[in-house]
């Protein structure tokens, strides 16, 4: 294999001509990089240098310059304030969660028993479905008049929420709707990682007398802190980015209570068409996302949670 390799880049040196190895390497990975600048750095960039505008497709002037005071306004702004403890507050409870939901899926994925590959197969449906249809799903399980859960209220004697309607049931309402959408994700990412463990290290600590528990805590756990670290980091950032489902469940009502950053952004650069000002706090949102990136980065460098 070495020898074939060795031959296909002599092949294409010669056709290249004489060039060094790093000019090889500058000209084959160019493509890739204009490439991931067309896609992605000149997007970033536009919206940077649009949030430095003021551009409102209602007005008749062009984009007036007008340096951080977007910025400023965003931080005067209680709406963005609002928004941004709602996306917090969904980011507390919806990664634990799905981390939590997801391991025990990968744990029972991962058992050698008859009802594994069901379990496995059952991982791809919550995670193969779109964002908005499982938002619309669960908006119609927590509807007020025909919505199944509060169907089984009735039948169990009790009254009906209005789960939508009403700010706390709400939050709850997007909180199980989401961890059930990305539990499965973080599942298939950590049965990935459970299954990079030797079954030997499990055959040794079994037969050193070791509790189910202790095999868990002692050999499982440490070894899947690199998959657990990863998951964090996409839970994470798909969290604070937050839109679909709470979207299409609550359109960020009642009074904008269930309003993420997300939600905002689209409200105010699509529905009131001021692209400045969207900008601005997409690039806020932009900052937050890889300043959490960068902790957890730092931490699966490190090896620790």
């Amino acid at each position: 294999m070495r020898t074939l390799f060795s031959r296909q880049q002599d092949g294409l040196r010669n056709r290249l001509g004489d060039i060094s190895e790093a000019s090889l390497a500058f000209w084959l990975l160019l493509p890739a990089t204009l490439l991931l600048g067309l896609i992605v750095v000149y997007p970033v960039a536009k919206v940077i240098h649009d949030s430095l505008y003021s551009i409102s497709l209602f007005s008749e002037s062009g984009p007036v310059f007008i340096g951080l005071a977007n910025y400023a306004d965003a931080l005067r702004d209680p709406d963005v304030w609002r928004a941004v403890r709602f996306t917090l507050a969904l980011c507390i409870v919806t990664v634990p969660g799905a981390l939590l939901v997801g391991l025990v899926l990968a744990l029972l994925a991962d058992r050698q028993w008859k009802w594994r590959w069901p379990v496995r197969l059952a991982l791809l449906l919550p995670w193969a479905l779109p964002l908005a249809f499982s938002g619309m799903i669960f908006a119609w399980f927590f509807n007020t008049e025909y919505g199944v859960v509060n169907d089984l209220l009735r039948r169990a004697g009790f009254a009906p929420i209005s789960f939508l309607l009403i700010p706390q049931w709400g939050f709850l309402a997007i909180c199980i709707a989401t961890i059930w959408k990305t539990s499965s994700f973080v599942a298939l990412i950590l049965l990935a990682g459970l299954q990079t463990i030797p079954r030997s290290l499990y055959e040794a600590a079994e037969l050193e007398g070791a509790s189910r528990w202790q095999i868990f805590h002692h050999v499982t756990l440490p070894l899947l802190v690199p998959a657990l670290m990863v998951a964090l980091i996409f839970r994470t950032i798909s969290a604070l980015q937050s839109f679909d489902i709470p979207y299409a469940m609550t359109q960020g009502g009642p009074a904008r209570y269930t309003e993420t950053l997300s939600i905002l952004i689209n409200t105010t650069a699509i529905e009131y068409m001021d692209v400045g000002y969207g900008s601005a706090l997409a690039v806020l949102l932009f900052v937050l996302s890889m300043a959490v990136s960068s902790i957890y980065l730092r931490k699966l460098y490190k090896g620790t949670l």
